[in-house]
């Protein structure tokens, strides 16, 4: 099961390190980004340098090696690398997700393993929700024991950044019935990854079939997740915020194209003004676009920053917990709305030629719709107005 490590992955130091990084990585995924995503041409060489950066381990526990950069920085760099290419900056956020839950639910001698890994360059993606259950918590795939082994079978779906991993994250249900995380070699016999994500926004971000066909497990590589539930913990709230992030970053991408496509468009003749950047309502188009930007990235960082003052305690209550998910729910209401009217406002206030394929303008709107589909904020809305006027407390799972 191991992996030849790979040489010369740089070790984030601090917050600024990161920081650098992303703009490294942001640079080089933005050159690019139009090419793949209208040609469906997976981003390798992009998720590599992620990898090659040290970005993949950033908020490991310092005691295992990373530099648990805070929360806000990681939101900093998921913003990054998301406003130059919203499919790259996808891929990661589940490694990072899981390698949080393997923190809470992981025994000493399992962390030293899959952090090391991490920080040696090796990636780790999701083998997501199943395709035909109830809902994404409901799982066919089975975990099995035969002659003190064990073994895998089942077939995920929006499997986000399967064809780009060194180990896959695979949720089944034990032989008693509750459910366990295993991780598990990409490269193993009975594993096949099937690129075969056709969304019409994200389109580079390899979200297609993981089939598992008894394959083996490792026992060290098994987690019970009962412990999720029986121990308080915020993990919904840090995996929202990256989902934030991406929205942001999306936005911000979708605002720098409004502003260059204006300056670039005829005036309406109407206006009887010499640029359609003097338009009067286009100006209060762009000023909304502002002031919604703006908003969007403040919750932002004030979710973030209240995710690091509980990084800080050794014990969280149910109530912060709750208020962790509800200022990240909050955040999110206007990233979504951010990310979806500012990419869609571009579109019109660029006039008929930002409509022309070879700008590929459109792909901010696509990237939002689909990215925006995860957790639908109306659900969001609903857990904020339940917990202020009934003080219920949100569900805690990976969606809140």
């Amino acid at each position: 099961m191991s992996h030849t490590l790979s040489k010369n992955i740089h070790v984030i130091q601090n917050d600024q390190d990161a920081i650098n990084a992303a703009y490294h990585v942001a640079d080089f995924a933005l050159e690019g980004r139009d090419q793949r995503d209208q040609n469906r041409q997976l981003p390798f060489a992009e998720v590599e340098l992620f990898s090659q950066k040290g970005l993949g381990g950033i908020r490991i526990p310092q005691a295992f090696g990373g530099a648990f950069v805070s929360n806000k920085t990681l939101a900093q760099v998921f913003r990054i690398i998301n406003k130059a290419d919203s499919s790259v900056g996808q891929i990661p956020q589940n490694q990072i997700a899981l390698l949080n839950m393997i923190d809470l639910l992981g025994s000493e001698q399992q962390k030293q393993f899959i952090f090391n890994e991490i920080l040696n360059g090796k990636r780790l993606a999701n083998g997501g929700p199943e395709r035909n259950t109830k809902d994404t918590k409901t799982l066919s795939t089975t975990l099995s024991m035969e002659n003190g082994r064990y073994y895998v079978d089942g077939e995920k779906f929006y499997s986000t950044g399967s064809s780009f991993a060194h180990w896959l994250a695979i949720k089944a249900i034990h032989p008693e019935g509750y459910v366990v995380l295993t991780i598990v070699d990409a490269t193993a016999l009975g594993v096949e990854v099937i690129d075969n994500w056709n969304g019409f926004g994200q389109r580079t971000t390899s979200s297609g079939t993981v089939k598992l066909q008894r394959v083996e497990v490792d026992p060290l590589l098994i987690f019970d997740e009962r412990k999720l539930v029986e121990d308080v913990n915020y993990r919904g709230a840090f995996s929202q915020l990256m989902q934030v992030a991406i929205d942001v970053g999306i936005a911000e991408a979708a605002f720098e194209d409004t502003l260059s496509a204006v300056k670039k468009a005829r005036p309406i003749v109407d206006a009887q003004v010499e640029k359609a950047s003097f338009e009067h309502y286009t100006l209060q188009e762009v000023g909304k676009s502002a002031v919604l930007l703006d908003a969007a990235i403040l919750l932002l960082d004030e979710a973030a920053e209240y995710l690091d003052e509980l990084d800080q305690l050794s014990v969280v209550s149910a109530e912060q917990a709750a208020k962790a998910s509800i200022l990240v729910a909050e955040a999110k209401v206007y990233a979504n709305d951010a990310a979806l009217q500012i990419s869609e406002k571009l579109l019109e206030l660029g006039g008929s030629r930002s409509s022309l394929s070879q700008h590929n303008l459109d792909q901010h709107w696509r990237n939002a719709r689909v990215h925006t589909l995860h957790d639908p904020i109306r659900w969001k809305l609903h857990a904020l107005g339940n917990y202020y006027l009934n003080n219920t407390f949100p569900a805690r799972h990976a969606w809140i």
